[in-house]
């Protein structure tokens, strides 16, 4: 009977010792089995052992804080524009060009030339007959005008007057005299200028300024008789007169008398120079004024003997009505 109580005493003794061992290692593990604290925070508390090994309580987590929003940047403040410096005032319109004046109307052509009248400056008559033209220039004055009708009215001898626009005006009953005595009156240019500078355009200006003043006082219009002042011209200014309706009309022999008595010449000189330059054809150059130095009129003075050696030898006299036709 004691030796069963002692057995059953020792048993008890194992018992509890075998308690305390396990109790020991389950709290030996939960210590192993807790996190260990951040080293730069506090010691997060361990939690309290229980009875029952199962009941573990998980550690808490301290919640990670969102990062700060970045501070938006001060926006810069935009540099202000230089002043701009004032703007130029603008150019002034350039004026307009004046409106060239117009030209004096030409007379429309009464018909085209015949082409045999154009591109020539008429030297002679184109004829094989033995005719002479005596042809008169009127320009600076009309000291000889009336001489000279006198005289072909008392040969009735035809001639041809060749006057500018400027001779009409200061003359005009010179001009009316030769109209009325049956003598053709041609142009002779406005102002008698040099055709060969003279611009195309101012040609025909000139064409027309004299044809108004002359054919005012004629009542026939001057067309197609013109001849270039100074005898002057350039195959581009026969063209221009021919586009207008002139024949330019030259000569075959100037008796130079315009030169007067001061030039050396006196009227016998006059005579015979037309003499010896007489052919079929022929057209005689001769002058109205008297010379300027010496108030000689050395064409009017040789005009009767000059009309007589012409008959003499065998010549007619004619105008140039025909001429252009």
């Amino acid at each position: 009977m004691r030796s069963h109580d002692r057995g059953a005493a020792a048993g008890g003794t194992r018992g509890r010792t075998t308690s305390r061992l396990l109790g020991a290692a389950l709290v030996a593990l939960a210590v192993a089995c807790a996190p260990t604290a951040p080293a730069d925070g506090d010691p997060e508390p361990s939690p309290p052992a229980t009875s029952s090994p199962t009941a573990t309580v998980p550690p808490s987590r301290t919640p990670t804080p969102s990062p700060a929003p970045a501070p938006e940047p001060t926006p810069e403040p935009e540099p202000e524009p230089a002043p701009q410096p004032p703007a130029p005032p603008p150019e002034p319109a350039p004026a307009p060009e004046p409106a060239p004046a117009p030209e004096p109307s030409v007379p429309p052509v009464t018909g085209d030339l015949p082409p045999a009248w154009r591109g020539v400056d008429l030297e002679r008559l184109p004829t094989s007959a033995r005719q002479v033209a005596l042809t008169f220039d009127g320009g600076a004055s009309d000291t000889a005008v009336a001489s000279i009708l006198a005289t072909l009215d008392r040969y009735d001898a035809p001639a041809t007057f060749f006057v500018t626009g400027a001779f009409a005006r200061a003359y005009p009953d010179a001009v009316r005299a030769v109209a009325a005595a049956g003598h053709p009156v041609g142009n002779h240019s406005d102002t008698h200028p040099d055709f060969t500078v003279t611009t195309s355009a101012a040609i025909r200006a000139e064409l027309a300024a004299a044809d108004a003043s002359i054919s005012a006082l004629t009542r026939t219009p001057t067309r197609p008789l013109f001849r270039f002042p100074f005898g002057a011209r350039t195959p581009e200014d026969i063209r221009v007169v021919n586009a207008v309706g002139y024949v330019p009309v030259r000569w075959s022999v100037d008796t130079l008398g315009w030169k007067g008595t001061s030039g050396g010449l006196d009227a016998a000189t006059v005579h015979r120079r037309v003499v010896d330059g007489l052919q079929p054809g022929a057209i005689v150059l001769m002058h109205v004024g008297s010379n300027p130095d010496d108030g000689t009129t050395l064409d009017p003075d040789a005009l009767p003997g000059m009309i007589e050696e012409i008959r003499a030898r065998g010549y007619t006299l004619v105008d140039l009505r025909d001429v252009g036709r």
